[in-house]
């Protein structure tokens, strides 16, 4: 029945007509609120379990990934909302969560949403890429790795003078180069660091911008062609091979995917125990997709593994039609 109810973006009561009908259990709304407000632990103990992302092998790093997706509910007049979130990595225990509108002051994605303490090391997409929210976690004792944005952050040189992020990016000119650069926003001391994609993925990128029905700029198709991070990770121990490799865990897909799944459903506005469950839900949901897509991809359409063709009196092989 969670299944149905989160998977599916059934409403509580629409679920448990499904169910009686169906002969799976007879449980009212409140009693299927009041299991799915439990079922937290158990929900996470599945996410997991189908989980493959990062192992941070550094002791005493305190990763999180943060992260923020909207919400339509079912119906016309469905809400729309927004649901921040934080997860430490590897156990995925989610550690901050709340919901709120999508317009007005205060509602949109930033590091400031989040509590901070000492030592905590925040991952996160474009959309945080700010100073203010840099600055945010820094004034706490933590540190950062983020896309950069760059419509959105400068950065300056030991000098004060500024720093050319495009001139400097351009040098990469070869797939698979990497370079840092020391450097600083919002007073915030730290490195950018890039790397050049390949010629597939530039492409694929460049049609996908033209796909969104709006001409992009110049400027815009130049730095398509760089996966590019400011990070304050520490160099001792984060090259900046390791720094672009981070950002690569399936965490960042398991987002993703989490993103699509999560635009079906009723989320819960109140309790903190129901909305970490749904969370959990939605998560695990989208993590085992994952999981039969991969093995979708890698099943046989025969049945069975073929062997190498072996050869017959008169040349013709077992494989052959």
């Amino acid at each position: 029945m969670l299944l149905l109810h989160l998977g599916c973006g059934h409403s509580l009561r629409e679920t448990a007509v499904r169910a009686r009908r169906s002969g799976l259990a007879d449980l009212s709304p409140v009693a299927l609120k009041k299991r799915l407000a439990k079922s937290g632990p158990w929900l996470l103990s599945l996410c997991q379990a189908l989980f493959e992302g990062p192992s941070p092998d550094r002791a005493g790093l305190e990763v999180r990934a943060v992260d923020a997706t909207t919400v339509k509910e079912p119906g016309k007049t469905g809400s729309l909302w927004r649901v921040h979130y934080s997860m430490r990595l590897p156990s995925l225990v989610c550690d901050h969560f709340v919901v709120t509108g999508t317009e007005g002051v205060g509602t949109g994605e930033s590091f400031r949403r989040f509590p901070v303490a000492a030592g905590d090391h925040l991952i996160g997409d474009r959309g945080y890429a700010t100073a203010s929210g840099i600055a945010h976690v820094a004034a706490s004792g933590g540190r950062v790795m983020v896309r950069v944005n760059t419509g959105s952050l400068r950065f300056v040189l030991a000098d004060g003078r500024r720093f050319d992020l495009r001139n400097a990016v351009s040098a990469l000119d070869r797939p698979g180069s990497v370079a840092s650069w020391d450097v600083a926003t919002a007073s915030v001391d730290g490195r950018v660091c890039a790397i050049r994609k390949s010629d597939a993925a530039i492409a694929l990128e460049k049609l996908r911008r033209k796909a969104d029905g709006r001409t992009p700029k110049p400027q815009s198709l130049e730095f398509a062609k760089y996966v590019i991070v400011f990070t304050t990770f520490p160099e001792s121990g984060f090259a900046p091979e390791t720094v672009l490799d981070w950002l690569r865990w399936q965490v960042e897909l398991a987002f993703k995917r989490f993103k699509s799944v999560a635009q079906l459903g009723h989320l819960p506005k109140r309790g903190g125990e129901s909305s970490k469950a749904w969370l959990y839900g939605k998560l695990f949901t989208a993590l085992l997709t994952e999981r039969l897509i991969a093995h979708a991809s890698a099943f046989s359409p025969w049945g069975y593994d073929l062997q190498a063709p072996r050869s017959h009196p008169g040349g013709v092989s077992s494989g052959s039609c």
